[in-house]
């Protein structure tokens, strides 16, 4: 299909997103500098060249018809692109903080103690971090890079593995006195704590035949997950390269892990990156080549 010979003309196209965009033909005009009359005849010429109607006319104010608002989808996302990348590669967008997203649990333990080295080599990049349990969507002019743990295997995007790392069960040694490593039975009475939107215990249970017999349960972001772990409030299932230092120090004990192959891994959409993402991609792989974990 050649697409140069279906589409309309650039300026019909402009002038639907820009009114489908604000509601309004005149403030489309104030932002495409044209009258708001001109906005309505590029709308009209496009509905006759497409052979199809996109404005529902006969309401107060006009609306977009179920074809129009497929179409503005489309344009929204397309001329959006476009700005976008072309900010990227001009670097308008260069006073946009970077904005990174990653697990609560990740951020506290690993990233943030570590930040220190990534400021003193660019003092000039500003940083925005979103720590989140639910993965984020990377966007244009939204979220630069993300740090998942997980198999790498997400769509649309583009991942390179930072670290592998099995998962772990720790708790506070005083409140599994008694209990033998491995011993998974001797955990089902006992207090968890897991990070919102998750409930690893039943799933770790249901791999071993084995049933909750009590306890409860507290949800907590990772960060505080670790600190309610240390004060013995329950036993947590977390990457071992978060308590790593806990374990080594006697503030945690580990009681099983588990080698899942999972890791965390450095997420980019894909295409061209702004500097300030590349120059955070180069320090965080050459972090991570420098650290061993377990």
């Amino acid at each position: 299909m050649d697409i140069w010979k279906i589409l309309p003309p650039l300026a019909a196209l402009r002038a639907f997103a820009a009114w489908s965009d604000t509601g309004s033909m005149t403030i489309a005009g104030q932002r495409l500098n044209v009258s708001h009359a001109a906005i309505s005849q590029q709308v009209r010429a496009l509905e006759g060249y497409l052979g199809l109607t996109l404005v529902d006319r006969s309401t107060a104010p006009p609306r977009l018809t179920a074809d129009g608002a497929r179409l503005a989808d489309s344009l929204r996302a397309g001329f959006g692109g476009m700005a976008r990348t072309i900010a990227e590669l001009t670097g308008a967008d260069a006073g946009r903080p970077l904005q990174i997203t990653t697990s609560p649990s990740f951020a506290g333990a690993w990233l943030l103690p570590r930040l220190t080295g990534f400021r003193a080599l660019h003092p000039e990049i500003s940083l925005m971090l979103d720590p989140a349990t639910e993965l984020r969507a990377l966007t244009s002019g939204g979220i630069d890079l993300a740090i998942r743990y997980g198999l790498g295997q997400w769509t649309g995007v583009e991942v390179q593995l930072l670290m592998p790392t099995p998962l772990a069960i720790v708790a506070a040694p005083h409140l599994v006195e008694g209990v033998g490593q491995g011993d998974l039975a001797a955990l089902t009475h006992l207090p968890w704590i897991h990070e919102p939107g998750t409930d690893d215990r039943c799933a770790l249970f249901g791999s071993h035949g084995l049933t909750v017999e009590g306890g409860g349960m507290v949800s907590l972001p990772g960060n505080l997950m670790i600190e309610a772990a240390r004060m013995g409030q329950g036993i947590a299932i977390i990457s071992r390269l978060l308590v790593q230092g806990d374990l080594e120090a006697g503030r945690l004990r580990l009681l099983h892990q588990i080698d899942n192959g999972k890791g965390y891994w450095l997420v980019r959409r894909p295409g061209p990156q702004r500097p300030e993402a590349r120059a955070f991609s180069r320090w965080i792989l050459q972090e991570t080549r420098e650290f061993r974990p377990v």
